[in-house]
C-alpha cells in the first residue's frame, strides 16, 4: 500500500474525510473483491498524482460496516469524492483512469 493512501475506519471517518480541509477520494473496497484489487494500482497512482490537492482514503467494507451503510454502498468498488463534508461525485464499479480523473477534476 502507498504512503499516499489513508486507511479509514468507521470511528475516524468523520475526522479523516468529512472534516478534511482538502477534498477526499474514498475507495470502498473488500479483500475478496477482484475489481477492487484491479483498480488498486490506479487509485495509488491518483494518490500520487493529486498529492496536496486530494486526499485518498480506503474503507474496507468488511471491517467497517457502519460507514458504507450510511452512504448506501451496494456494490464495490465504489469511489466517492467528498468535499466540505458532502459527496460531490460517485463512481460504482471498476473504470479506467481517464474516467476517474475526469470525475475527480469535476468534483474538486
Amino acid at each position: 500500500m502507498s504512503e499516499n493512501i489513508t486507511h479509514v475506519k468507521d470511528a475516524d471517518f468523520e475526522s479523516e474525510v468529512l472534516k478534511s480541509d482538502t477534498p477526499v477520494l474514498v475507495d470502498f473496497w473488500a479483500e475478496w473483491c477482484g475489481p477492487c484489487k484491479s483498480i488498486a494500482p490506479m487509485v495509488d497512482d491518483i494518490a500520487k498524482q493529486y498529492a496536496g490537492r486530494l486526499k485518498v482514503a480506503k474503507v474496507n467494507i468488511d471491517e467497517n460496516q457502519k460507514t458504507p451503510m450510511q452512504y448506501g454502498i451496494r456494490g464495490i468498488p465504489t469511489l466517492m469524492v467528498f468535499k466540505g463534508g458532502k459527496v460531490e461525485a460517485t463512481q460504482i464499479g471498476a473504470v479506467g483512469k481517464g474516467q476517474l480523473t475526469q470525475m475527480i477534476d469535476r468534483a474538486i
